[in-house]
């Protein structure tokens, strides 16, 4: 089956902080798969890793998995699957899903074994060109759709630019409601500011957590960050390298410390700072990976303070529904994470830029159109 699509143009990460832009033959669909025509792809933090570290393993690819498009074409038994139609706008998630293991089959797709890059998984956004067709990245103008392939439905009427929000605050809305279990009344601490931790604060506030506190350093992306995360519904910022948190903290919040701390800022200092701020039968969320081992950590804190820790990455079907109603709804003045929009030619640039790079940004979005 051809599709109708005569050329497809894409940013393609060729070595460690270099993109070169290519054309491509569109691939031959069958009934089980489909071509997305994108609109818009948000660029994640993790994107610069693999920008970075190009694995030499995996060669060239096409970077960009928070993809928001049309469907251009798809097989019958695809659209089935989807339940969807040509012409559709989705958002789709990162995973490719085997479909048929016990993760799968309990709806925890995430934890798939063939979605583990790790283990030579597949993934959108982070497989190779040589895994045919190739076309496995949100900066391009169109993009292969595996038949294993998790799309959302976009709310109508929603800006393809802001849908393009769904991933990041998806994974405020998994970590912060589904397995923090903030609940109304919480003291809710969230370490760094970037689109992550700012879902956090918006998914927070929705789950009625009476004191949102984020922290931040003095730099001038994070103080607007910070400012933005007042916007968004924060009770209070502070600013770690102007006071000390664990002081500011109980100053706060009477003593009480955090019921949920949420450390998206992947340091060893915010790894012990999230257990002083916890208190007593508090639960940890560990988002921030460190990527490396942290030397003379003392557990017995986790022991002693009767703690509920827990690693967390990625996100839920559930919660990436959620989010795309809440940017949908506008929720909080969510949509104000959206801050840099930038032409597939100036893919570098826009993941440059999301690292920190240039002018201070949140959220960029690469589009085509």
């Amino acid at each position: 089956m051809t599709s109708a699509i005569t050329n497809i143009r894409a940013a393609v990460a060729i070595a460690p902080g270099v993109t070169e832009m290519r054309d491509f033959k569109p691939p031959e669909i069958s009934s089980t798969s489909g071509i997305l025509q994108i609109e818009a792809t948000g660029v994640c933090g993790s994107d610069w890793g693999y920008y970075q570290n190009l694995p030499k393993s995996k060669g060239p690819l096409i970077l960009g998995h928070d993809t928001v498009g049309h469907i251009a074409c798809a097989g019958v038994e695809a659209l089935s699957r989807w339940g969807l139609k040509e012409g559709d706008l989705v958002a789709l998630e990162e995973y490719i899903p085997c479909g048929h293991c016990e993760y799968c089959r309990s709806g925890d797709f995430r934890h798939c074994l063939a979605t583990d890059w790790r283990l030579g998984g597949l993934r959108y956004g982070s497989s190779e060109l040589t895994r045919a067709p190739g076309l496995w990245g949100g900066f391009a103008t169109h993009q292969y759709l595996h038949p294993n392939t998790v799309p959302h439905k976009v709310p109508t009427g929603l800006d393809p630019k802001y849908a393009a929000l769904a991933l990041p605050v998806s994974n405020g809305v998994e970590w912060t409601i589904f397995q923090g279990g903030a609940k109304p009344g919480d003291v809710v601490l969230i370490q760094g500011p970037g689109q992550q931790g700012l879902s956090c604060v918006v998914s927070a506030k929705q789950a009625g957590a009476s004191q949102v506190i984020v922290t931040g350093l003095s730099t001038e992306q994070d103080q607007r960050r910070l400012a933005l995360a007042k916007e968004l519904g924060a009770d209070h910022v502070i600013d770690i390298e102007a006071e000390d948190q664990l002081e500011a903290l109980a100053r706060i919040t009477g003593r009480h410390m955090a019921d949920l701390v949420i450390d998206c800022a992947g340091a060893v200092s915010s790894l012990n700072s999230a257990f002083d701020s916890v208190r007593k039968r508090g639960r940890v969320i560990m988002s921030g990976q460190l990527r490396k081992p942290v030397a003379n950590f003392d557990t017995d804190r986790i022991i002693a303070k009767f703690l509920t820790v827990k690693g967390m990455r990625g996100h839920s079907f559930e919660s990436v529904e959620l989010a795309l109603q809440m940017i949908a709804d506008n929720a909080r003045n969510i949509r104000k994470m959206s801050t840099h929009l930038f032409a597939l030619e100036e893919t570098d640039k826009a993941i440059r830029t999301m690292h920190g790079e240039g002018e201070p940004s949140i959220h960029c979005v690469v589009t085509p159109v």
